[in-house]
């Protein structure tokens, strides 16, 4: 398929996974607890999740059966592929079960380990935000427009975000979460996959994690980079594989982040 027929594709996914989700929003669902009482967080996942993602597993093998898949829901399928789709059906499914708007779907693609394009679907605002690592934009009912990350050096004016403070292992790794956060202008909480759009549309300035999946990071990547952002691993390594992640609107904002990150 061309470039074009990939962006198209892309839009199609997030059209019927949309579709899938959307019923399950604000409405009475099944929910199960993916820790399975083994002592572990609380890990939900819900109808939804799994229907959206099954409708993208199915549309994939059908238009690109060599293409491969990860998914949160179902798991690796061809992962050795040339092109692999990364798929969270709902990045944010505390928000989700809580009626709250602040999670969305998430659709990456990797060629060659790479992630070269994503898209996060956001179908109850009608929200998507996309990006190929060079450009970014996003699409409401007003029309769309380019994204662009806001330029600043300075740790003490910027807005930090991070899903949850708790993400952090109690230790090292959350004094040195601390030690950012002590720096910044302002921190906030719980947006999930929407802090990495908002850093990319200019409204926030920094985010740090950790604990993720590929899943929760792929489709970001392009998104925030195309928009004129950094994303990497805490210790300046590729972001794809997930685990501690600090994505950054100025490269010389990420740059003073990793110095905290890695005293």
């Amino acid at each position: 398929m061309s470039v074009v027929d990939l962006a198209q594709f892309m839009e199609d996914l997030a059209t019927q996974s949309g579709a899938a989700i959307l019923p399950f929003f604000r409405a009475h669902f099944g929910l199960d607890d993916k820790s399975h009482g083994t002592g572990r967080a609380f890990d939900p996942v819900t109808e939804a999740d799994r229907a959206a993602e099954a409708v993208m597993r199915r549309m994939i093998k059908d238009r690109l059966p060599s293409h491969g898949i990860l998914g949160e829901e179902f798991g690796s399928e061809r992962a050795d592929a040339e092109c692999v789709w990364v798929l969270d059906p709902i990045d944010g499914t505390r928000a989700f079960i809580s009626g709250l708007p602040t999670w969305g779907t998430l659709i990456g693609l990797t060629h060659h380990g790479a992630a070269v394009r994503g898209l996060m679907h956001q179908p109850y605002l009608g929200e998507r935000f996309l990006g190929d690592g060079k450009t970014a934009s996003v699409r409401t009912a007003k029309g769309e427009r380019r994204l662009h990350t806001r330029r600043l050096d300075s740790l003490g004016a910027a807005i930090l975000a991070t899903t949850d403070p708790r993400l952090f292992t109690e230790g090292e790794e959350a004094e040195r979460f601390r030690a950012v956060e002590a720096d910044v202008k302002m921190s906030r909480y719980g947006a999930d996959c929407y802090a990495y759009c908002m850093l990319a549309a200019g409204q926030i300035d920094l985010v740090v994690e950790a604990g993720l999946k590929p899943y929760d990071i792929v489709a970001l990547i392009p998104i925030v980079e195309g928009a004129g952002g950094v994303v990497t691993s805490w210790d300046g390594g590729p972001a794809t594989g997930g685990g501690r992640i600090v994505a950054a609107g100025d490269r010389r904002l990420h740059e003073a982040a990793l110095k905290r990150l890695n005293p």
